[in-house]
């Protein structure tokens, strides 16, 4: 379920055009001799077993959907690349790219917000809140789940009652944060390419959603001492993984030690199953030996001048 994005639905969609990205998405891989990468495109996704780095084009897409901010957003104004602090999990270079979807040119100075749960579906400054467990030592998942939720399943909140502070995610609820932890949370600003990059996990899964990383886009605003200030947020989405890769890192502890009961890509309630502009990444890893790390990658086409906070 994605937000109505507004007039900027109507702009002319023919008139994109295309650039080169470079090869950058699948760079920098130095993890074996064999690579996996999984691609995602707007008329679908598919698995290869090698990747190239020369030759790639990108498109320059439309704009990227909008989405549910959730209700474990903290602004922390964390201007930091490594977000990991030690946290356990498959290492994950994210390299994200801003363009401004009507011009295709990249947006610099734009703040970029990323925040997820841990390995085993816990998020930092609502340990008390979520619902992510591990240590069961049993057999890791494996396709669709052996028990999926029924019904509805709740929007964006680990916990099976909507939170205090608002509905579980549908109209962006918010709730206070329970403890003063912040790992698995930063912001970075765009450099003139409109590329930002931070190091971090792999995410696990908690119920009732997929496997995903939440992010917010922020323009207009200025570096302070205290952070990034001011400006406005023209995009709230989430980052999305193909199941391949979920079911490879499921092989793997902590993330083979989960209980809790995983939502696949397919069965999302956020996810739009638009492929690329619905926010799922392109992966690369080592063949059979993904514990090395992971390169996750994408282009959020957005508009400057619209407002997309998730409350609108």
């Amino acid at each position: 379920m994605t937000e109505t994005q507004g007039p900027a639905h109507k702009k002319d969609m023919t008139r994109r055009r295309v650039i080169i990205a470079g090869g950058a998405a699948v760079a920098a891989v130095g993890v074996g001799a064999g690579i996996v990468a999984t691609a995602s495109a707007d008329e679908g996704t598919s698995d290869t077993s090698a990747a190239t780095a020369s030759g790639s084009a990108e498109e320059c897409y439309r704009l990227t959907s909008e989405t549910t901010e959730g209700p474990y957003y903290i602004d922390a104004d964390k201007i930091r690349k490594d977000i990991t602090e030690g946290k356990e999990g498959i290492p994950l270079t994210l390299r994200l790219k801003v363009i401004d979807s009507d011009t295709c040119e990249p947006l610099a100075d734009a703040a970029v917000d990323i925040w997820h749960c841990d390995a085993l579906g816990i998020y930092s400054g609502y340990e008390a809140m979520s619902t992510g467990g591990g240590g069961g030592g049993g057999t890791p998942p494996s396709g669709a789940p052996t028990d999926a939720p029924t019904g509805t399943p709740p929007t964006d909140a680990p916990t099976g009652t909507p939170p205090s502070g608002g509905p579980g995610g549908g109209g962006g609820g918010h709730s206070e944060p329970t403890d003063d932890e912040r790992y698995l949370r930063g912001t970075q600003l765009t450099n003139k390419h409109g590329y930002v990059e931070f190091t971090t996990i792999f995410p696990g899964w908690y119920q009732g959603r997929c496997v995903h990383i939440h992010t917010k886009v922020h323009v207009g605003g200025e570096m302070t001492d205290s952070g990034y200030e001011g400006g406005h947020t023209c995009h709230t989405g989430q980052f999305f993984f193909e199941e391949s890769a979920v079911l490879d890192s499921a092989e793997i502890a902590p993330y083979s030690t989960s209980t809790t009961t995983r939502t696949t890509l397919t069965e999302d309630t956020i996810y739009d199953q638009s492929g690329v502009t619905g926010g799922l990444m392109k992966l690369t890893y080592g063949k059979g030996n993904m514990a090395k790390g992971v390169v996750g990658s994408i282009t959020m086409g957005v508009d400057p001048d619209e407002t997309h906070d998730s409350t609108d």
